[in-house]
């Protein structure tokens, strides 16, 4: 299988998935899944002329599940050995949901020297906690109450979440077969990690790393996101990247990357070729 040996202290091994040839696009994937959430931009990707590469964030999918490193420092330095290991160069980093604040700590930390553009997809930065100097932010309450659920009852929790997740109650019998396809997913991650990682995207602020952004940035939203609120996020990320490209996708929820494809696709590949 192919996998990475991190560095530093807390140091585990990553697996990725790569498909494909041409310039390197870097997939990070959203909390609680793994890679495979990613299978329909792989395919589209990769077919349209690109080396697609998909990890799995230590602690979840066939990565390692170590006992400590679930904080966006140390998910930066995962992908920062990720790009030097396979030594990519001119790449294209795009991070869904909690995937976004490891390309915003990224960049943050270490610059845009081998990322000529990136993607911010229903992605939590600029700072989703309700703090005084950030009062429309997301009450502490709500992190707290996720995280409860999953130290009391994982299984349970997930299904509920992912609910939301897909807005199950406007995708009928589509939405079903996704809810159990991540539920199967989630499962397998570890119980630490998947608790660590609430802690760390929901409290994590990022507004420093966006200031840094010098390159190319698109940021995609569904404006009917019930996880991660559009007006909290993807809007204020978009006011702090000059320069950055927003789209908002119509009626999508924030598992847009299933639901609506089609057209997170056709951006993507707009983007990458523009």
């Amino acid at each position: 299988m192919p996998r990475i040996h991190t560095s530093g202290p807390n140091s585990t091994e990553l697996y990725y998935y790569e498909q494909g040839h041409g310039q390197p696009v870097v997939l990070i994937h959203g909390w609680p899944l793994s890679h495979r959430m990613w299978e329909a931009q792989i395919t589209a990707l990769s077919e349209a002329g690109y080396r697609v590469i998909a990890y799995d964030r230590r602690g979840f999918g066939q990565s390692g599940h170590p006992a400590a490193g679930y904080d966006y420092d140390t998910f930066a330095s995962d992908l920062n050995d990720v790009l030097t290991r396979l030594d990519l160069r001119n790449a294209v980093i795009a991070g869904f949901s909690m995937g976004g604040g490891e390309v915003a700590r990224y960049i943050g930390r270490y610059g845009s020297g081998r990322v000529a553009k990136a993607m911010l997809l229903g992605a939590v930065p600029p700072f989703l906690l309700k703090t005084g100097d950030n009062p429309e932010g997301v009450d502490e309450s709500v992190f707290a109450g996720m995280l409860h659920g999953v130290k009391n009852d994982r299984l349970g929790f997930l299904g509920d979440f992912f609910y939301d997740f897909y807005n199950l109650d406007k995708h009928g019998s589509a939405g079903q077969e996704l809810v159990a396809f991540s539920k199967w997913l989630a499962w397998a991650a570890s119980p630490l990690g998947t608790a660590q990682c609430i802690i760390a995207f929901g409290e994590t602020d990022f507004r420093a790393d966006l200031a840094r952004f010098d390159l190319p940035t698109l940021i995609v939203h569904g404006d009917s996101d019930r996880i991660v609120p559009f007006e909290v996020s993807g809007k204020r990320s978009h006011e702090l990247i000059r320069g950055s490209r927003l789209e908002v996708v119509p009626g999508a929820p924030h598992g847009f990357a299933a639901t609506h494809a089609q057209q997170l696709n056709a951006l993507m590949l707009d983007f990458l070729r523009s």
